[in-house]
This record gives structure tokens, sequence and C-alpha cells, in this order.
């Protein structure tokens, strides 16, 4: 069955991999293309691509904020994020320019036509360790927050265990089967990544609500001088110090990572050429959001700031309605993740459906094999969240390898590659920089996490 050739929209923006269907063309493309998959929708909004990506940045990360804040003092915090905004924009403009120049639409697409086969197998090995493992954690965060946990040896009452008590219903299994069910599963059945627009648009809205309860609750207790100002700058008391500014540099360097998630929203907007403008909005959102929490958070805890400053909230605040307060925050926070899940997810899907099925016709068009692969990795997830705990010591090193290469190391080594010839001198001069920051950061990163591994392991020993 024919329907005609395929040709590309003529209109006035980019329309590069905007394709109609013509009345030659065959109804279905014979084999999955190395474009990243045949899509005939192209009426993605502004305001739902700005929403998309925000969600894919604004994770689990935005809680470890506040801490770089009581390492770096607030000054330098503050610019460092907006610097590696700025560096983010970057890194993801070479993307977009050399996907341009070579035609292809895909970040798979584009490590191929760089670096051949190889480049494009490292890259959909980067992003399924990287979104494995961030999907696994969101699930114990959740579990965390809304069941309790008892890893530290202690038991933390979770939200529901507070409110009704320990039941079974309230316990971590059920939780979470409950929110596969309800959550995970129907959202994750989504074919486009525009599907997702409103329920990315509540993310973003839930990040700002716990961002304006803090400072809410910051600017009370400051009124009433129960916390005094924050501060600006470091403290050096002597050169070991300096060790703990560089342990915040993994936090701050993949704050932004959502590079996987730029060709799918490009693909489906209805003038690609708006890609730019949506990234650098969506930076400038996600910035503003990052700051307010940093500024905020550390305000109202100060120098007693966790690394998780969610965890802070466990206590009590000395502020009438405290507990309300601090379940809200973290309601809100799970019900953020549940909700930052599909879109990790949805890139998560079509690379492993790549790596597994180069050659067959796009994902979006086989609901067997769209079913198998959606079930298979829901699977997986549930289970490892559920039955191997110790999985996040792993992924803590793992991650942090493939969340620099996605983010700054690949697309630093496409710039110096430049297939195309379209590097200017200063783009080599960045990717040079990038990548080394991106190293450097890798290298402290897992230092820093097996060096807590070996403290962990010894304290439990010494039990």
């Amino acid at each position: 069955m024919t329907i005609g050739d395929i040709s590309p929209i003529a209109n006035g923006g980019d329309s590069r991999g905007k394709r109609i269907l013509d009345e030659k063309a065959p109804l279905l493309p014979s084999k999955q293309e190395e474009t990243g998959g045949f899509d005939e929708f192209n009426g993605a909004s502004f305001a739902g691509a700005v929403f998309n990506l925000s969600t894919t940045i604004v994770g689990a990360g935005i809680m470890s904020l506040p801490a770089t804040m009581k390492v770096l003092g607030l000054v330098p915090g503050i610019l460092l994020i907006i610097f590696f905004a700025f560096f983010t924009e970057i890194s993801i403009d070479m993307l977009v320019r050399f996907s341009r120049a070579g035609k292809t639409v895909s970040y798979g697409g584009l490590m191929g036509d760089s670096f051949g086969r190889i480049g494009k197998l490292l890259i959909q090995l980067c992003i399924i360790v990287n979104n494995v493992g961030v999907l696994i954690v969101y699930m114990i965060i959740i579990g965390d927050v809304l069941s309790g946990t008892s890893s530290s040896g202690d038991h933390h009452f979770g939200v529901l265990e507070g409110w009704f008590g320990q039941h079974w219903w309230t316990g971590r299994f059920f939780i979470l089967l409950v929110s596969m069910l309800a959550v995970f599963a129907p959202l994750a059945c989504f074919k486009r990544v525009d599907s997702l627009r409103y329920t990315s648009a509540l993310s973003v809205a839930l990040a700002v609500v716990f961002v304006v309860i803090t400072a809410g609750i910051a600017i009370v207790k400051l009124l009433a001088g129960s916390i005094a100002m924050p501060k600006l700058f470091p403290d050096i008391p002597d050169l070991a110090s300096v060790w703990n500014f560089f342990t915040v540099a993994p936090v701050l360097v993949t704050a932004y990572i959502c590079h996987y998630n730029v060709h799918p929203i490009e693909n489906e907007l209805e003038d690609s050429s708006l890609i730019k403008p949506v990234v650098k909005t969506s930076l400038a959102l996600c910035s503003t959001v990052y700051i307010a929490t940093s500024f905020f958070g550390f305000l109202l805890f100060g120098e007693s700031t966790l690394d998780d400053v969610l965890a802070n909230f466990d206590t009590n605040l000395n502020i009438p309605y405290s507990s309300i307060l601090s379940d809200a925050v973290r309601v809100s926070y799970a019900v953020h993740l549940m909700l930052v899940f599909p879109m990790i997810f949805i890139a998560l899907r079509l690379n492993v459906d790549g790596l597994l099925f180069p050659s067959a016709n796009p994902l979006y068009s086989d609901n067997r094999r769209f079913a198998s692969i959606t079930l298979v990795l829901l699977s997986i997830i549930f289970l490892a969240a559920n039955f191997i705990p110790s999985i996040w010591d792993a992924f803590q090193f793992t991650g942090a390898t493939a969340a620099v290469c996605i983010g700054f190391i690949f697309p630093a080594a496409i710039t110096l590659r430049d297939s195309h010839g379209i590097a200017t001198k200063w783009d080599k001069i960045v990717a040079v920089f990038m990548i080394i920051l991106a190293v450097l950061s890798n290298v402290i990163a897992i230092y820093s996490d097996a060096y807590a591994l070996f403290n962990k392991s010894k304290a439990s020993d010494f039990r």
C-alpha cells in the first residue's frame, strides 16, 4: 500500500526532519532511520516544549543544591549555577548545529555521523545506563518519602506511615506497585513527548511549590529573628578545606543534563528553528528554580543543611503548622518525581529499541514491540528499586560517568571531530575546556562516592 513520496514541508521555519505524506510513499518506512524514527507529528507548541525540557532537567538533584551553598557560600554558588546554565546551553548548541550540518535528528544519529557505528553505540549505552539508574533512584526516593526507610539502621517514617501508621498498604512494595500501575505505566504508554506537556507543566509547578513553601518558612523565621543571614563566601581555614570546593562540582556539572531529550522535542516542534529559544527559556526557568531553592534552603537551615535538604524537613521546623508544611514539601516532591519519570523513560525506551532493533520499523509504528519494551523496562526498574537497594551505590559510579559523557564529553568530541568543517577555533577551545572539566568532575565524583562508601562499610563493621 503506497501513499506517495516523502518530501520536506515548505514553510518559513527550519523544516529539518519535518515530513509530509505524499501519495506514492510507503505507508510506513521500511526500517528505523538513523534520524531517530519517523513520525508525522510536528505540531508541538513552544510552551509544551519548554515544560518538557525543563522537567527533564529538574529532577532529584535539586535537593542537593542548598548543600553546595553551605560549601561555596551564596555568591560563588549562585554564580556557578548561572555559569553551568550557560555552559550547558553551549553544549546543546553544539549538538543542534552539528545535527543540522549532518542532517541528523537524533543524538545517536549525530554520534553515528561523527564516529560511525561505535559512536552511536556509545551514546545509546550511556543514555540507557544513565536513565535506568536515574529512574531506579527516583523510585527508591519515592518509596523513602511515602513509606519510610530503614537503610541507616533506624526506621524513618514516610508520609503515609506518619498519617496512617504501619500497615501492609503503607509499605514500600505496595506504594511503589500502586505508583507503577496508576502513574508510571499509563504515562509511559504515550508515544510522543508532546503528549506529556501537561504533566510536565504540573511537575515544574510542583518544583515551584517547594520553592514557595521553603521561601515562606525562611522569610517568617528571618523576620522572627530565629535564623541568621547565611554566609556569602566560603570559609577557608586551611588548605585541606579547599578539597570541599571540588566535591560539589559533580552536583553542578550534572544539574542541567537534558541532552538526550533535545532532539525528540525538536523533532515534534511545529517550527524546529525554535529549539534554541526553547533551550534558553528552559535553562532560564530551571536556573531561577535552582537559585531560589539554593538560596532559601540554605537561608532556612544554614550550617545544618544536609546533603539532601529534604531530610531537613523531617525535623520540627519550630513554626506553626510545621508538620503540615513538612508533609506538603515531601508529598509535592514525590509527585514531582513521578511526573519526571515518563520524560526520562521515553528517551530510555527509544535508545533501548535503537540498540536492540536498529533495522526494524520505527518503534511508534509497531505496537507489539512498543508494549513489550515498555513492559520489560518498567518491570526491571520496579524490581530493582524494591529488591536491590544497594543498586543505588553502583549507579553512583556508572551514572556519574554516563551523565558527563552525555552532557559534555560527547558534544565536545563531536565539535573537535568537526566532520562537516563548521567548528570555529573558539568552538574547539571551549570543547577542550569542556572535556577537561567533565573528566575532572567525574574523577572527583567517583573518588567522593568511593570514599563515602568505604566509610559507610567501615562504620557498619564496627557495630
